[in-house]
């Protein structure tokens, strides 16, 4: 249920009104808008609950959720959600771009991508320190040793840092050194790690699985939300289906049913998407008029010596190209994108 307060209700009647909601056996969780403050009533509700709360004082209506998910939902938040931490600034009418490497490699390969990636227009540098692989002999990351380097990357760059967690034990860890953590594909639907994500204060990326429906998506989500994470970025990384021209499907009409749907900012990941370092700025490009809030595109120095997704990821120059091309489209259409000293 929602609890919609009155324009006019005061500190104290909201106070008042959450001590209600608890009273109940629910969660309150507390949505303070442009027009006025909402509070949502999460968990196993019964008929009366409602009339409870319908006659507190300052209270406009009390009305139910709809959808499955709860936090996430539109109907509790009609504005769009804008995250911002560091260098990195995404939603209502602002797009992120986030680029750098598919895992780190050494400080070389690392401290170039970030200063060519910053010069073009990036607001964020992603690096993976930890990998999860498909094949156990495959490089698996630098681990800690790579979270050092992107935090020293950032120290000279100002960037922003976006790194994966793959694991509940290493949250803390990956938070100390990172700004945004990721949760990858394979990990969408790993409900204990994103509870422990929902418990530190990090915007945490959340990557659609492979396999997995939007509702899933959106609910994996909530899992987040719940714990008190109100900062979370939806990425769609395209999906499995019975294509094999692209690495995976990528279907750009998820950025305008996720806006319809959620308040929660939408990340497109033409890189995964694709699976093409060819087809990857034109699918930018794409999400861009489509209204994503965000961008995640793998940059190499040279891709073809990579140690992951060399053949997805794209060189110096072409990813200026991409971001002068991005540009142009963002202010075509009143969207807010930094312009890199790249970028013509």
């Amino acid at each position: 249920m929602i609890v919609v307060m009155q324009k006019d209700a005061t500190e104290d009647q909201i106070s008042h009104m959450i001590e209600r909601v608890e009273g109940l056996g629910l969660k309150a969780h507390v949505i303070r808008g442009t027009e006025r403050t909402v509070i949502a009533a999460i968990g196993e509700k019964r008929e009366e609950d409602k009339s409870a709360l319908e006659s507190g004082m300052g209270v406009s209506e009390v009305v139910p959720i709809l959808a499955p998910y709860k936090v996430a939902s539109r109907e509790l938040k009609p504005e769009p959600t804008k995250v911002s931490v560091g260098s990195f600034t995404m939603g209502a009418g602002t797009l992120g771009v986030v680029a750098g490497p598919c895992s780190v490699e050494n400080e070389e390969q690392l401290m170039s991508t970030a200063r060519v990636v910053k010069k073009a227009g990036a607001t964020a540098l992603r690096g993976g320190a930890f990998k999860p692989r498909t094949s156990p002999y495959s490089f698996q990351g630098l681990k800690e040793e790579g979270l050092k380097l992107l935090a020293a990357a950032r120290e000279e760059t100002g960037l922003a840092v976006v790194t994966e967690v793959l694991s509940t034990d290493d949250v803390d860890l990956v938070a100390s050194y990172a700004d945004v953590l990721q949760i990858g594909a394979r990990n969408m639907q790993n409900y204990r790690l994103l509870e422990a994500v929902g418990n530190i204060s990090n915007p945490v990326i959340l990557k659609r699985g492979p396999s997995a429906a939007m509702d899933e998506l959106l609910l994996a989500a909530e899992y987040i939300l719940n714990e008190g994470n109100p900062n979370v970025i939806l990425c769609e990384r395209g999906i499995r289906t019975f294509e094999s021209h692209t690495r995976f499907t990528l279907p750009l009409a998820s950025v305008t049913y996720l806006h319809n749907k959620t308040h929660l900012p939408v990340m497109i990941d033409p890189s995964h998407g694709t699976g093409h370092a060819y087809m990857v700025a034109d699918m930018a490009a794409a999400a861009v008029a489509v209204g994503a809030d965000a961008l995640m595109i793998e940059v190499h120095p040279n891709p073809e010596v990579a140690l992951s997704d060399g053949y997805q990821s794209l060189n110096f120059q072409q990813f200026s190209d991409l971001m002068t091309r991005c540009y142009k489209i963002a202010s075509a259409i009143d969207v807010t994108m930094e312009k890199g000293e790249l970028v013509v």
